[in-house]
Parts: C-alpha cells; sequence; structure tokens
C-alpha cells in the first residue's frame, strides 16, 4: 500500500481513540490485510492515509509511552 492513498479507497475499520474530543481534534487508525497499519486525520475522511508497518507503528507508541514526544505539546 502506498503513503498518501485515498483513506476512502481502503477497505478498512477505522478505529479512534477515546480520547478524542467533539471538534474533531483526532486522529483515526485502521489495520491492514496486508499487516500495514493505515492512519488518517479524521476532519478529512477521504483525504490522504498515510501507511506504517506494524514495526513503524511499535517504534513511535514506545516512544510515546516513553514520554519522548511530550515536547511537542
Amino acid at each position: 500500500m502506498r503513503n498518501g492513498v485515498r483513506a476512502s479507497e481502503l477497505d478498512a475499520r477505522w478505529i479512534k481513540s477515546r480520547h478524542s474530543n467533539a471538534e474533531g481534534n483526532c486522529v483515526e487508525v485502521a489495520p491492514l490485510v496486508d499487516g500495514g497499519i493505515a492512519m488518517r486525520n479524521s476532519r478529512d475522511p477521504d483525504g490522504p492515509a498515510l501507511v506504517y508497518t506494524a514495526a513503524e507503528v511499535a517504534a513511535f507508541l514506545a516512544g510515546a509511552k516513553d514520554g519522548e514526544f511530550d515536547h511537542l505539546l
């Protein structure tokens, strides 16, 4: 799957965090049949999706859990 594919073209079940708010400030993720993980902006569900490998998402989540990105907020 290529990055930038229209999110609406993916046969995917999108999931968003329970921490998302009513203003639509959230990122949605979806597992793909090839083992990849797609991400999209919930405010633009037909817009582009970024596609990552499971290993890439695991590395990002580990860093987020360790607080490596806290300085961004």
